[in-house]
Parts: C-alpha cells; sequence; structure tokens
C-alpha cells in the first residue's frame, strides 16, 4: 500500500500507466451493469406486454363470465339443453403481443429485431385460463375467474464487443376478474 502511495504521489509519471488501468476497469465495470440493467428492462417490459395481453383476454370474456343473471357471479356457462358447458376464450395473445412490443412470427418464435440485430425472443406461450364455477355455494371463497401465462424470453447477451450464449427466462403472469358487487 505504501509503494502504491508513492507512486501516485510520483511526479516523474510513473502513475500514468496506472492511471488508465483504472479508468479501463471502471469502464468494464460499468459496460457489465448496464448490461444487467438493460436485460432487466427488456425482461419487465416484456412482462408487462403479456400481463397486458393476459387482461385483455380476461376482458373479453367479461360478457361470458359476469353476465347479469340472477344466480350472481357464475363463471362463462352456457346450457346446451340437458345442463351448462363452459365457454370461456383464450384469445390470441400473440397477437396482442406483437402489436403491443412490435414482434413479428418468425421460425415458431416471435422476434423483435433493432437495427437488424436480434433484440429478444419469445418462444413456449402456454396459456390457462380458470373458468369461474357455476352458481357457488360460497360466492366468497370460490374460484375467480383467471388466466395465467408463461413464456420463454430469449435475449443475446452482448459484452466487450462480443456475443455470449442468451439468457433464457420463464415468465410467468396472471390475471383475473375480481367482481365488485
Amino acid at each position: 500500500m505504501r509503494k502504491l502511495k508513492e507512486c501516485l504521489q510520483d511526479e516523474h509519471g510513473v502513475s500514468f500507466p496506472l492511471v488508465i488501468a483504472v479508468t479501463l476497469a471502471l469502464l468494464l465495470i460499468l459496460c457489465g451493469v448496464m448490461e444487467y440493467l438493460r436485460l432487466n428492462l427488456m425482461a419487465a417490459g416484456v412482462k408487462e406486454a403479456v400481463q397486458d395481453a393476459i387482461v385483455v383476454v380476461v376482458n373479453d370474456n367479461y360478457a361470458n363470465v359476469y353476465h347479469g343473471v340472477r344466480e350472481g357471479y357464475s363463471g362463462g356457462y352456457t346450457s346446451d339443453g340437458s345442463g351448462f358447458e363452459a365457454t370461456v376464450d383464450d384469445g390470441d395473445i400473440y397477437y396482442e403481443l406483437d402489436r403491443v412490443l412490435g414482434t413479428h412470427s418468425e421460425g415458431g418464435a416471435h422476434v423483435k429485431y433493432a437495427e437488424g440485430v436480434l433484440e429478444y425472443k419469445i418462444t413456449d406461450l402456454q396459456v390457462t385460463v380458470r373458468n369461474a364455477p357455476l352458481a357457488p355455494s360460497d360466492p366468497r371463497n370460490a374460484q375467480r375467474f383467471e388466466a395465467d401465462a408463461t413464456i420463454t424470453l430469449e435475449v443475446p447477451v452482448r459484452f466487450a464487443g462480443k456475443v455470449f450464449p442468451p439468457l433464457q427466462m420463464r415468465l410467468k403472469v396472471q390475471a383475473g376478474y375480481i367482481e365488485i358487487f
């Protein structure tokens, strides 16, 4: 430590290479932090877009799920003559994602390019719609109408001018319709 202090106080220019090395090290660390923030921001934006798409599906099912029937907050069912049949729609979540995120279908995935370079890829969309029960005996504790979606987000990682294996993460979102009255 004493030798470093002497080197920094020396006026012969001996510390000049050390200053350059410290500056470059700090720049490399800053680049790593910026790439990490880019990946987090991208994942948060895609997750929010999937959430918006799921909310659209839930809202599109509103008329079927909570229409003004006497039984109260029943699920989306229609009479088939001898009983009731569930009628819910999964919607087109990929269409909503393409609209919101600006992605397009390519080889089984939905991708987004920025200046000719792949920004991210969305694959493996799985949607599960859970219908509310028909005329529940205990409406407070009954299953509500919910939609879950999971996707795989793949983002290429770039650092120091090199492309590393892509970061893959599984994102899960859920939306539900809560009755007010």
